[in-house]
């Protein structure tokens, strides 16, 4: 108890010698941030820039103008600055930050505003990320990666971002105040590249054990976070407790009443301690307090019950009573608190959440201390079967990434479109923000960068002139062939019809005959060949914009989306000649198949935003021994494969498009699914191969290797000439495959 009690005295003071304590920040401080945000973007420019503040205006707001030699930024806060700062580079100079592609070609000399611009935004909340965006995309990173998506976040308007990091100290020092040793605790902390499931209380356990040195220095990375983020004006979401508690609470309080749950994902049970039970507000109070003292708070909590689980009654008043009891459990260790939920449960298990039990759930928390997140509003907006959630403040959120997948895809549309109309909806009720809850990022950037452009407006974006404006941003200059291509991809992969998420290829599938598996499915909202022109156009700008770093990753990503389609028809062909006894036919398009995952892995390792290296280096680099960095590289390895053992059900969902994956595991798979059915020709067993494989696919991932970090060959080279090897046989095959009946 003693080395808690010097901890938190030692934290309290760290949060308030460096201003991690959300407060009313002098205008100097906000100054000084955003001056230091400036210089980290544009350290050869930042001394043309001004900076002044008036934090006194209630709504976030910008001005641009020039002032003598310099270019004035005027806003309230630090992400209002930076905000001005990222408006002034894509409306004056032309310039863009995305994670895939950037350009800051800038005259040395920056272009005055002669004309005052004056924004402000009609929403008081810009929330960011959800749960499973630190593990699939986050799970490795580093304070330097952090501190540039936390630029990258003010830049484009983020106010309320999720702050989950290091959340296992706090767990691990309540739950030692109560006697709890490390071995009791062992089975419980999953591994670090599942955190988010563990979080939610979906699995105990899985990837661990959890080291001393990683609670240690993810605490320690957390308070980076928080003070970078405080400092800019954002006010961070912290997590609550809702009754996940560890296995081993048996022992401790064996009459505790808990509730065994299970996730259905091939994992063990969970348990929740019931809310009834008066430990539940006890540690429920003990956690906010630890996580206050340490971390600080901005008075938001997110509290999820039931993620992806179905509650054990209907009954509206047991949930009333339930989710009064954890708003209670919040209240009692901060007054101020307002619970932060996520609405997936009434997206994911809609069967069970109907008009009673929501308003059970909501009604219970006053209006004025409750924020729904309406998680997937692009794909189904649950605001409009809920009366905007009874009256409780909520945020209209993009998902719109499923696992981390690697596929071009969004509802480009409704995204500039939908958030200005619900906004302008009578029926829109208490309407109080945008968000991006994506379940990971680096991908898609012109998703991004149009949803994030809802911020400083009320009115729908006209997509015609925002793309015009986006690809001179992007590309530096404007280009004709370009704007036909960006048409033909609105109309294809951008059109948000028939499917939820991006179509996967049958490449990333465990070998099969069929056209699909459960997480790779392949069905597309567009017919392939009519990607094609797209690819045509892309290749035909090369000469104009070849230079351009957000070109060579779009031209790349178009050029892997055309062959990832590719492959479904000729796989499907591959089973056609199976069933037609052609074992001639068979082997040469068996060759091709092969020779089409290494053709694109030599794409994609032309860019970094598609290498696996980065991810299995980054893993290991967490580790100080050898069995640590074992651990991490095994977590790294298994989540964007298997995602947990050998059988389990999640495989592939968060499977990617990487070099190095592609001919490290996905070739292999199919090198022995070819090699089985030449062997077994005729007699060829789907149930028996899938056992050999798993097998092998466990072994994968617990391997020990090395993948490069470093991008290899000529973006530009490569793609013009894969163009030239596969353009002409795409239609022929393709024009072959039987429509595919898709289950799902």
């Amino acid at each position: 108890m003693k080395r808690i009690l010097e901890l938190a005295i030692f934290f309290t003071f760290f949060v308030f010698e460096t201003g991690i304590c959300q407060s009313t920040k002098p205008e100097t401080e906000i100054k000084n941030a955003s001056s230091q945000l400036i210089t980290r973007i544009l350290p050869n420019h930042a001394s043309q820039f001004s900076i002044e503040i008036d934090s006194s205006a209630k709504e976030d707001w910008f001005e641009i103008v020039s002032k003598g030699d310099k270019i004035v930024l005027r806003g309230n806060n630090g992400v209002s600055v930076a905000s001005a700062l990222y408006y002034y580079l894509n409306n004056v100079t032309h310039c863009q930050i995305t994670w895939n592609g950037t350009n800051l070609n800038l005259p040395k000399k920056l272009p005055a505003v002669p004309k005052l611009i004056h924004k402000k935004t009609p929403y008081e909340y810009r929330y960011y990320l959800n749960y499973c965006t630190f593990n699939y995309s986050m799970s490795w990173w580093d304070w330097k990666r952090w501190e540039k998506e936390i630029d990258w976040m003010a830049l484009h308007g983020i106010n309320m971002p999720l702050a989950i990091t290091g959340e296992e100290y706090i767990w691990d020092e309540v739950y030692k105040s109560y006697g709890f040793t490390d071995a009791d605790l062992d089975t419980f902390f999953s591994g670090p590249a599942y955190f988010g499931w563990f979080w939610m209380g979906n699995l105990d356990g899985w990837g661990g054990p959890l080291s001393k040195n990683w609670k240690e220095t993810h605490r320690d990375l957390q308070l980076k976070i928080l003070k970078r983020e405080r400092e800019l004006g954002m006010k961070t979401v912290l997590p609550a407790f809702t009754g996940h508690v560890p296995a081993s609470f048996k022992k401790f309080f064996p009459n505790a009443k808990l509730k065994a749950t299970n996730w259905e994902n091939d994992f063990e049970d969970t348990y929740i301690l019931d809310s009834s039970d008066p430990l539940f507000a006890e540690i429920g109070k003990k956690f906010l307090e630890m996580q206050s003292k340490i971390y600080g708070t901005d008075h938001l909590y997110s509290a999820d019950t039931f993620n992806e689980n179905t509650p054990p009654l209907s009954d509206p008043a047991y949930l009333f009573d339930l989710s009064k009891k954890i708003f209670e459990g919040m209240k009692s260790a901060d007054e101020k608190a307002v619970w932060v939920m996520q609405g997936w449960l009434f997206y994911s298990h809609r069967e069970f959440w109907e008009a009673p039990q929501i308003k059970g759930l909501l009604d219970a928390v006053p209006d004025d201390r409750m924020i729904i997140l309406d998680l997937a509003a692009e794909i189904e907006p649950v605001w409009k079967r809920t009366e905007a959630f009874y009256g409780k403040q909520w945020i209209w959120n993009m998902l719109h990434n499923f696992g981390g997948n690697i596929s071009m895809f969004g509802r480009i549309e409704t995204v500039a479109n939908a958030p200005a109309k619900a906004l302008k909806d009578p029926k829109s009720g208490k309407l109080k923000g945008i968000g991006l809850t994506m379940e990971a990022i680096e991908q898609n950037p012109v998703l991004y960068e149009l949803m994030t452009d809802n911020t400083w407006r009320d009115t729908p974006i006209d997509l015609n002139s925002w793309l015009a404006n986006y690809t001179l941003n992007r590309y530096g200059k404007s280009n004709a062939d370009i704007a036909k291509a960006w048409d033909v991809l609105v109309k294809t992969v951008y059109n948000g019809q028939v499917i939820r998420d991006g179509a996967e290829s049958i490449i990333v599938s465990r070998p099969t005959f069929e056209g699909f598996r459960r997480w790779a499915r392949t069905k597309q909202n567009y017919a392939s060949e009519d990607l094609l022109p797209a690819w045509d156009l892309f290749i035909k700008a090369i000469p104009d914009c070849q230079k351009s770093d957000g070109f060579q990753y779009d031209l790349v990503d178009v050029t892997r989306q055309v062959l990832a389609n590719y492959a479904l028809p000729l796989q499907q062909q591959i089973a056609k000649d199976y069933q037609n006894n052609d074992k001639v036919a068979f082997e040469k398009n068996a060759k091709e198949f092969i020779e089409l995952i290494d053709d694109m892995d030599q794409l994609l390792a032309t860019r970094y935003d598609f290498l696996l290296g980065p991810w299995i280096a980054d893993a290991r680099r967490w580790g100080i021994d050898e069995k640590e960095k074992a651990l991490y590289e095994q977590n790294a390895r298994d989540l964007i494969t298997l995602w947990g053992g050998a059988n389990n059900r999640l495989h592939e969902y968060s499977n990617r498009q990487w070099s190095g994956l592609f001919t490290d595991f996905y070739k292999p798979r199919w090198q022995q699914f070819f090699a089985d059915v030449k062997a077994n020709w005729g007699t060829f067993n789907q149930e028996k191969f899938d056992e050999k494989i798993k097998e092998w696919e466990w072994k994968w991932v617990n391997e020990r290797k090395d993948f490069p970090v470093k991008a290899k060959g000529n973006p530009v080279v490569i793609a013009k000439a894969l163009h030239k090897k596969y353009r002409s046989r795409i239609i022929p095959v393709t024009e072959k495959m039987a429509p595919i009946k898709y289950d799902y």
